[in-house]
C-alpha cells in the first residue's frame, strides 16, 4: 500500500513487526565472500554485533525512494530554507576528473569542500529524478519538519532500527536480494565496473559487471525490496535519526530503539553508488557529523501517519 503527498512524494506503508538486527558474520566468512578485502577492514565491523531482537511497535510510512533533487528544490523554494553548504559558504564535495586524491593531504576520493559544489552541483550530471546529495543531517531534518507541518503529521528521519527493518523487508541475508554480491547488479547502484573506471586504484574492490551508472542513478531504476521500497541499498547513503554508538547494540532495547541519547556523529545507512559490495551489506553502519555534506549522502523521509494526497 502506498500514498502520494501533495509534493508528489510517494510513501510506502511499512507494518509494525519484529526482526533480528545486525550481523555476527565472522571475518573468515566475509573473507570468503569478499576475497579482495583487506583483513583489517574485516576486523572493523564489531559494531554490527551482536545480532539482537528488535520490535517495531507502530506502522509507519517511508519514502518509496530517497528524496530527489526536484523534491528538495521544491522544499527550498517553498520554505526559503538555505542549505548548509550555501549558508556557511564552504560548499560541498564534488567529482572532478582532474582531481588526484594521491596529491592531497587527506586523500579523499572527491574534491572539496569547495563553494563550487552543493546540492545543485555534485560535479556530475543529475536531473530532478536523481537523489539529492551534498545535504547535511541538519538539512534533512529541516525538510522533515517542514513536510510534517504541511502534512499535519509528524515527519522525520527513520531511526536506525526502522531503516534496517524496512531495508531487510523480512530477509536475513547480506543484501535484500540474497547473500551473493552479484544480486547488487539488479537491485542496487553500487561501486562496480562503471564507477571503477574513474577510480582504477580501487578496481579490485568493485562488484563484477556493470549496472550502467557511473554516478547516481535516477531513483527507482532497480528492483524494489519486498516492501516495495527502492534503493534502500546503493545510490546514496541515507541519513537516519540516531546518534552513533559503537556499542549500542549491546544494550539496545527491544521495542523501538532510538539510539544513544547524545553523541557527536549521526548514523548513515545503505551505501551509495561509490560503495564497495562489502560495505553495501544491510547490516553495515557508518556515520558523519551532522554538518557533513558529501557527494555520496542523501536521505529518505518517514511520516508517522498516511501522507495527505
Amino acid at each position: 500500500m502506498s500514498a502520494t503527498n501533495r509534493l508528489g512524494m510517494r510513501f510506502v506503508h511499512v507494518p509494525a513487526g519484529e526482526f533480528r538486527m545486525g550481523s555476527d558474520e565472522s571475518a573468515q566468512a566475509l573473507a570468503h565472500a569478499f576475497p579482495n578485502a583487506e583483513r583489517r577492514r574485516l576486523l572493523q565491523l564489531a559494531d554490527e554485533a551482536p545480532v539482537h531482537r528488535v520490535r517495531i511497535t507502530r506502522d509507519f510510512w517511508l519514502g518509496q525512494t530517497a528524496v530527489t533533487v526536484e523534491q528538495f528544490q521544491r522544499f527550498v523554494e517553498a520554505s526559503d530554507y538555505v542549505p548548509e553548504s550555501i549558508r556557511d559558504g564552504t560548499g560541498g564535495y564534488g567529482f572532478n576528473p582532474d582531481y588526484d586524491p594521491a596529491r592531497t593531504l587527506r586523500g579523499d576520493a572527491f574534491e572539496g569542500r569547495d563553494p563550487r559544489y552543493s546540492w545543485r552541483n555534485p560535479g556530475f550530471a543529475q536531473t530532478g529524478e536523481h537523489p539529492v546529495v551534498n545535504v547535511t543531517w541538519n538539512d534533512a531534518a529541516a525538510m522533515a519538519r517542514w513536510l510534517g507541518a504541511r502534512e499535519n503529521a509528524r515527519c522525520r528521519l527513520p531511526t536506525e532500527a526502522e531503516w534496517e527493518y524496512a531495508a531487510r523487508a523480512g530477509t536475513r541475508t547480506r543484501y535484500p536480494g540474497g547473500d551473493d554480491p552479484q544480486v547488487l547488479l539488479a537491485t542496487a547502484n553500487t561501486f562496480d565496473r562503471s564507477s571503477a573506471a574513474h577510480w582504477p586504484r580501487w578496481s579490485e574492490q568493485a562488484g563484477a559487471g556493470s549496472d550502467g551508472y557511473a554516478f547516481t542513478a535516477p531513483v527507482g531504476r532497480f528492483a524494489p525490496n519486498a516492501f516495495g521500497l527502492y534503493d534502500m541499498i546503493g545510490n546514496v547513503w541515507e541519513w537516519v535519526a540516531d546518534w552513533y554508538g559503537e556499542d549500542y547494540y549491546q544494550h539496545s532495547p527491544v521495542d523501538d530503539p532510538q539510539g544513544p541519547a547524545n553523541g557527536t556523529v549521526r548514523v548513515r545507512r545503505g551505501g551509495s553508488w561509490h560503495t564497495w559490495p562489502l560495505y553495501a551489506r544491510v547490516a553495515f553502519r557508518n556515520w558523519n557529523s551532522p554538518q557533513t555534506r558529501y557527494v555520496l549522502v542523501g536521505f529518505r523521509l518517514l511520516c508517522e501517519a498516511r501522507p495527505i494526497s
